[in-house]
């Protein structure tokens, strides 16, 4: 096995509550998005197209379509050649017992032995559930240029969302100054994207300190990164200025979906032939458009099939639209099937959802929520 430069470490554990019915039997970074994608296959194209062929994939909640569906990396160019690959990591008992990962913090710690046997120069910690596409060659070349021992990814954010996010006070030198976790009054407007490098002595040797300490809660943002800030450690940042999202909630999730859409994406999946956005979706025959079908807008998976209208929406793998059904500002999820002359107005269907005939569900009007259902739910006439 080939010593490492960099490995990276990849948070996937995830429920995201807040995303309903959408994650009851699936974990977040497992969830569909994108037509022919599931949310973690951005953060693993970033690492294949970055040259960071290994990847350790934490996971728990909900964890067993994410395992099928990791494999070994293949699919995205993350094959074990020279000791790469990716492996998945659960949660396992020890002699003291076992549990949950009881923060993003321990999640690296109870996986130390994993970076201990690749013995890498440095370690990138990445959440599975977020949406951009970054070249994390760059931000290791900052890391090095600083000789930091810990490199934090932001990004500039509105002012009046600050106070949502982890904000960082630097330095004329990107030298991190000061973090405040979701401060009332941000002094400024610099965000963490929870996307690190470490030096990995100094990531272990912290670790190690913070499982033993009772007062802490064991993650970066609350934990790691003050402490080594009040110990005087080089922390600096690498800001990016591209599309980034955390998909985090319904509205979010559809939002997100629909800047896909337009002559003019906000996140363009069609301009990254230099850093493609990989997939494990299996091979599926052509989308089919039947004689009365019509599609305007839409992002279209392979082995779907549509018989009536699809506007402005995303009509994920194998989905299916019958005749006189009408898809408008939309998602449709693998396998989703809208039955004859149904008409789906802003709603996101789970994978393998029936739709049946005649059904109308959802509402133009923009003040009401998004409407939901969820994987392997059948709607029938009365039930919406």
């Amino acid at each position: 096995m080939g010593k490492k430069e960099c490995i990276a470490m990849l948070l996937a554990g995830g429920q995201g509550s807040r995303l309903g019915v959408l994650t009851k039997n699936v974990a977040k970074p497992a969830v569909s998005f994108g037509g022919k994608y599931r949310i973690i296959d951005f953060a693993l194209s970033n690492c294949a197209n970055s040259g960071i062929n290994t990847v350790g994939v934490l996971t728990q909640y909900r964890p067993y379509l994410l395992h099928s569906y990791l494999g070994t990396g293949g699919a995205w160019n993350l094959d074990e050649t020279d000791g790469g690959g990716v492996a998945i990591l659960p949660p396992y008992a020890t002699q003291t017992g076992g549990a949950w990962y009881a923060g993003t913090a321990d999640a690296v710690t109870q996986n130390i032995g994993f970076i201990e046997t690749h013995d890498p120069d440095y370690v990138l910690i990445l959440s599975g559930d977020q949406l951009y596409s970054m070249d994390y060659q760059k931000m290791l070349e900052s890391h090095k240029r600083h000789n930091a021992d810990l490199t934090v990814a932001v990004m500039p954010v509105p002012w009046e969302e600050a106070s949502r996010f982890g904000i960082i006070t630097q330095d004329e030198d990107e030298r991190i100054v000061k973090f405040t976790e979701k401060p009332d009054k941000p002094d400024s407007n610099l965000a963490s994207m929870g996307i690190y490098i470490f030096s990995t002595k100094l990531l272990v040797e912290t670790l190690k300190e913070d499982a033993i300490d009772q007062q802490s809660e064991h993650d970066f943002g609350n934990d790691i990164i003050p402490k080594l800030l009040a110990d005087g450690k080089r922390l600096y940042t690498y800001e990016y200025n591209g599309f980034w999202r955390d998909v985090g909630t319904i509205s979010s999730y559809h939002e997100t979906s629909m800047d896909l859409l337009g002559s003019n994406p906000d996140f363009d999946l069609y301009a990254t032939d230099d850093a493609p956005i990989m997939s494990n979706a299996g091979t599926k025959p052509p989308a089919y458009i039947g004689p009365n079908g019509e599609i305007d807008d839409c992002l279209v998976g392979n082995g779907s099939s549509i018989y009536g209208r699809a506007t402005h929406s995303i009509i994920s793998t194998s989905a299916y639209i019958g005749e006189r059904a009408v898809v408008e500002d939309s998602v449709l999820l693998p396998g989703a099937v809208v039955k004859d002359g149904a008409h789906i107005v802003r709603a996101i269907l789970g994978e393998r959802s029936v739709i049946e005939e005649d059904v109308v569900l959802g509402s133009v009007d923009e003040t009401k929520d998004t409407v939901v259902i969820g994987n392997d739910v059948v709607v029938g006439k009365g039930e919406e």
